[in-house]
C-alpha cells in the first residue's frame, strides 16, 4: 500500500458516544459533593467550600472533551494532551516490538490536562503489558522503568507498521486505567484508557517516521501530528 497516497483521503470522526465526564470520576466527584453537603447542613456553607471546590475540580479532571478526530493514515497522531518532555533516539525497542531503530517521544501530563488517551493510528494491539511498581514523579527519567505502567504494541494490519504506547503513573497517579485487551482493534483518535492524577506516556515509532514534535512542545490527543510516516510499501 502506498501511504502517500492514503495519506490524501481523510476521513471525518466524531468523538465517541461517551458522557463528557469519564465514568471513572463519579465517585471521586460523589463523595467530595456528599461531603460538601453535609458539612454546609450541619456545620456551616463556608466550611463545606474546600469540598466543593474539589468536587469542581474532579469534574474537570475526569472531563471528555468531544473532537473531531481526522483520520489520516500517514500521521502518527498524539495520544493526549499536555507537553512534550524529551525525544530520543534509540538503537533499538526497549520492549522488542519494533524492528531496528526508532524514537521515543515523551510526553507528560500535569493535573490540569484531558487525561484521557487515544490511540495514535488504525492499528490491532498485538502486545500488552502491566507492570505494577513504583510511584515516583512523571517527569523523571526511569519512571518508564520503575513506575506502574502499561504498555500496547499496535500493528497496522495493511502497512504492518508498528508502535508501542506507554501509560506511565505518576507520584499522585494509582491507577492506570484501559479499555482494552490483547488482539482488540482501535481507529485512530479512538479512546482506549486514562490515568488518574498527573503522569505520562511514551510513544516509540520506527526511525523511518519523521518526528513533528520538539521538546517543550504543547500536544493535544488526536489532533497534534507526532511523526509522518511518509511512503510505504505493504
Amino acid at each position: 500500500m502506498d501511504m502517500g497516497s492514503a495519506g490524501l483521503s481523510i476521513m471525518l470522526e466524531g468523538s465517541e458516544d461517551l458522557p463528557h465526564i469519564i465514568s471513572e470520576g463519579y465517585p471521586f466527584i460523589g463523595v467530595s459533593a456528599v461531603l460538601s453537603l453535609i458539612l454546609a447542613l450541619s456545620v456551616h456553607p463556608y466550611v463545606s467550600i474546600p469540598f466543593l471546590v474539589l468536587t469542581l475540580y474532579f469534574c474537570f479532571f475526569f472531563r471528555n472533551p468531544r473532537r473531531t478526530i481526522e483520520r489520516d493514515p500517514s500521521v502518527i497522531l498524539s495520544p493526549a494532551d499536555g507537553t512534550v518532555q524529551e525525544v530520543v533516539s534509540l538503537e533499538a525497542d526497549e520492549d522488542e516490538f519494533l524492528d531496528g531503530p526508532c524514537n521515543k517521544v515523551v510526553i507528560f501530563m500535569s493535573i490540569f490536562d484531558v487525561h484521557v488517551n487515544r490511540s495514535p493510528m488504525d492499528g490491532v494491539i498485538k502486545l500488552q503489558k502491566y507492570y505494577c511498581g513504583r510511584f515516583r514523579p512523571a517527569y523523571k527519567d526511569e519512571v518508564g522503568f520503575e513506575n506502574e505502567h502499561h504498555l500496547i504494541g499496535l500493528e497496522n494490519t495493511k502497512t504492518h507498521l508498528r508502535i508501542t504506547v506507554k501509560q506511565i503513573a505518576g507520584i499522585l497517579a494509582r491507577r492506570i486505567v484501559s479499555y482494552v485487551t490483547l488482539d482488540d482493534g482501535l481507529k485512530q483518535g479512538e479512546l482506549y484508557g486514562m490515568i488518574r492524577f498527573g503522569s505520562c506516556l511514551e510513544v516509540v515509532m520506527p526511525a523511518s517516521v519523521a518526528v513533528q514534535v520538539k521538546a517543550g512542545e504543547k500536544v493535544t490527543g488526536g489532533k497534534t501530528v507526532l511523526g509522518k510516516i511518509g511512503r510505504m510499501s505493504k
